[in-house]
């Protein structure tokens, strides 16, 4: 033992280091969390075609809800209504529209939560909603201005379940982060059901803002929003509009994959993966995934959760 050769300094180094154990183990009897997937209406028959071979691809995971998004402005009102009257019609889904206050009088937007009613789809996704780009946001002089207005408007049309969103990193528009959680109680408090966070890269932010949530009296649920990145150039262009965070980590990992796809897709399996396990670890047991009508990484991190087809038969 007197002849021992002295370790090398690099690997002392790594011996010496504090050791951080792994993700607790999620025990084999206990239910997968519970999911929902939002997707976007085609503009062209072609993505139709891809709309559709993602919700086919995606539904025997047996999502609590599935929303369809309007575009900025109400742009995609029509597409919207009818992808939500086929998912009712057509599919097991349970699906919910996302309608706004934008460009439209009270009395329109409760002719379309009406229509929805009549449809057989029981859920809204409640938003302002953005204006036309280019343009800043004003209340329609005969609509709802906020929210929280459409919300109690909705109450008032029928027992809608409501979603509204929430903001980790503080909406863009928002005065100060005290106003923006203000606005998320307000739109609650006027009868909204839980709350789906913009998508974040940085897990730590989501679970200071729902210690946030808490010290100001909110208790309904803050489903988070998850975003697996694709294509790492639109998703930090986009991060930029909505205000959210993209960690220099995140740019290291997909540093030189432009012209890599099956690189690409393997850094985002790993990268969602990590961030659903960790905040499983932190007591989350329900995601939103923005799919952008790709469903191949969530149903891979959704296979990572414990989530299984429901069928027999299924390709998994």
């Amino acid at each position: 033992m007197g002849n021992m050769v002295p370790l090398a300094p690099t690997l002392e180094r790594w011996l010496s280091g504090k050791r951080v154990g792994p993700l607790p183990e999620r025990p084999a009897d206990q239910p997968p969390p519970l999911l929902s997937f939002e997707f976007f209406p085609p503009r062209t028959e072609a993505l139709e075609g891809q709309l559709w071979a993602c919700i086919r691809r995606l539904e025997p995971l047996g999502p609590r809800f599935v929303s369809v998004t309007y575009g900025a402005g109400g742009s995609t009102h029509a597409r919207t209504h009818a992808t939500v009257s086929r998912l009712a019609s057509e599919t097991d889904l349970v699906p919910a529209a996302h309608l706004t206050c934008v460009g439209a009088t009270r009395e329109e937007v409760d002719e379309v939560a009406r229509g929805y009613w009549a449809a057989g789809v029981r859920h809204i996704v409640a938003l302002r909603g953005d204006p036309p780009p280019g343009t800043a946001y004003e209340p329609h002089p005969g609509g709802y201005r906020y929210a929280d207005e459409l919300v109690a408007g909705l109450r008032r049309v029928a027992d809608f379940e409501i979603s509204v969103a929430a903001y980790p990193e503080v909406h863009p528009s928002a005065r100060s982060p005290e106003d923006d959680l203000d606005n998320l109680k307000r739109k609650l408090d006027a009868g909204a059901t839980r709350a789906i966070t913009q998508y974040f890269f940085d897990t730590a932010t989501y679970l200071r803002f729902l210690d946030r949530c808490l010290a100001a009296g909110i208790t309904a649920p803050i489903v988070p929003g998850i975003m697996p990145v694709s294509n790492y150039a639109q998703a930090a262009k986009f991060s930029a509009m909505c205000g959210t965070t993209v960690p220099d980590w995140l740019g290291a990992m997909f540093q030189g994959t432009e012209n890599e796809p099956e690189v690409r897709r393997t850094v985002a399996s790993i990268v969602a993966a990590e961030q659903v396990r960790t905040l499983q670890a932190n007591g989350v047991d329900e995601f939103h995934f923005y799919t952008l009508n790709r469903p191949e990484l969530t149903y891979a991190i959704a296979h990572v959760l414990g989530v299984r087809p429901r069928r027999a038969g299924v390709a998994a």
